[in-house]
């Protein structure tokens, strides 16, 4: 896919329900059609880390309700309903088991927050269902799921909102105005950045499954293998069959305000370079990783750079992007705040620090049945994360990469190919036909 075939300006509405027979679920649930003041019913899948954030973001939201609870650690779930309970004053019901959740004839939404490998299939299980689907970055683990997860929103008719929640920000939104306006002249490069403080880890090994872990749920699409603490909660980001390192992590913001300022797809050229220097853990993603996509048809190039531990700043920016063109450049730091700099004496030009709401985004989206109201639409969802994946997969092969963006393959290239998905474990497939 390049730049002129990523569209918003299509409107769904209401309507078909797709068969969920292959997973062993009713092959009937109806989907809703909202007025103005109707309730929407939400479930949110995975409540240990990002998860709590998608259950205050919707619980402020006028005629949303937070009604379920999903997670396959009976801890954390029961954990998070006491919690929920305490601070909303009211009860809501718990589910271990996505399947359950998308079984529920009275969700309308569910909120996907769970490990990277979970959210495309769990994201394409909801959209059969039925269910407008609001699933964390990235989107998918790999580029194939990532298309398929296009394909099955276009195809049931489904709202999926890419939680990259800057795309909401005013500020953000203003500085992709001013880049397409010329502020800065002709914009010919972005830099994404990620210095994030990652320790060492050590290595745990394996070890018996916690009592309260369905761990068979938790590897899910994912080869079975031992379970070990390394993994869960948090550090299964640095390990391939789980995460994609940070460049898929944090950096997915980043990546995604890249290709957005700059106003293009995926690159065809791709080369990447880092490792581990710091730490003998037990990580298997790199620690520091330079990327660089380059566009040669449109004469554009981004860079893309992850490091982990003691690093300066970049005009202030630990976290953020970088715009350059040809009468200035433009620094982003975060997800809300933008400032320019113009002319050979880096003259201040305009700035802003203002943030939004890309739940209430999402919602409004959902009511109208409209994805044009959208700011992170699902083709986000893929192709954001679809530039980290491959950037991930040019360091791993070690060689610098040539793609075809209109049919998603490597040229000549079968090694490559092979890593644009995963060998999948049944029953957590995502199909060739959603």
């Amino acid at each position: 896919m390049n730049e002129k075939q990523v569209s918003r300006r299509y409107v769904l509405k209401a309507g078909a329900v797709g068969s969920l027979a292959a997973i062993g679920m009713p092959t009937f649930i109806p989907a809703n059609a909202f007025g103005a003041n109707d309730r929407v019913r939400v479930a949110v899948i995975g409540i240990n880390g990002r998860g709590k954030d998608h259950i205050q973001g919707f619980s402020r939201l006028k005629d949303v309700e937070v009604a379920t609870l999903c997670d396959v650690d009976s801890t954390v779930l029961q954990n998070g309903a006491a919690d929920f309970e305490k601070k909303y004053n009211k009860k809501v019901k718990t589910m271990p088991d996505l399947r359950q959740v998308y079984e529920d004839k009275d969700i309308d939404v569910v909120s996907i927050a769970t490990p990277n490998h979970w959210h495309a299939l769990a994201a394409i299980w909801a959209c059969q269902a039925g269910k407008d689907v609001y699933v964390e970055k990235p989107g998918a683990h790999n580029i194939r799921e990532g298309r398929k997860l296009v394909e099955a929103a276009h195809h049931y008719k489904r709202i999926v909102q890419h939680g990259v929640q800057l795309r909401s920000s005013v500020a953000i939104q203003e500085a992709i105005k001013h880049l397409r306006d010329g502020l800065i002249g002709n914009v010919y490069m972005a830099r994404g950045l990620v210095y994030k403080w990652r320790p060492d880890i050590g290595n745990k090994g394996p070890s018996p499954v916690p009592a309260e872990l369905n761990w068979n749920m938790w590897q899910g699409p994912a080869q079975a293998k031992e379970f070990s603490k390394n993994y869960v909660h948090y550090n299964w980001h640095w390990f391939w069959d789980y995460g994609n390192g940070d460049i898929g992590n944090q950096g997915i913001h980043e990546t995604d305000l890249c290709m957005w300022g700059l106003d293009v797809g995926l690159p065809e050229e791709i080369t990447s370079a880092g490792g581990k220097f710091l730490w003998k853990d037990c990580k298997e993603t790199p620690e520091t990783l330079t990327s660089i996509y380059k566009y040669p048809s449109s004469g554009k190039v981004i860079q893309f750079e992850v490091r982990p531990w003691m690093t300066n700043k970049e005009d202030g920016v630990e976290i953020g992007n970088l715009f350059y063109g040809d009468k200035g450049y433009m620094v982003i730091n975060g997800y809300d705040d933008y400032k320019t700099f113009l002319g050979r004496e880096r003259t201040p030009g305009p700035a802003r620090k203002e943030g939004g709401d890309h739940y209430l985004n999402f919602i409004e989206a959902v009511r109208a049945r409209d994805t044009s109201k959208q700011n992170g639409p699902v083709e986000t969802a893929h192709l954001a994360s679809g530039i980290a994946h491959l950037g991930n997969i040019a360091y791993r092969l070690g060689r610098t990469l040539h793609f075809d963006p209109k049919n998603e393959v490597f040229t000549n290239d079968k090694e490559a190919n092979q890593m644009l998905t995963r060998k999948y474990r049944a029953p957590f497939v995502v199909p060739e036909k959603v």
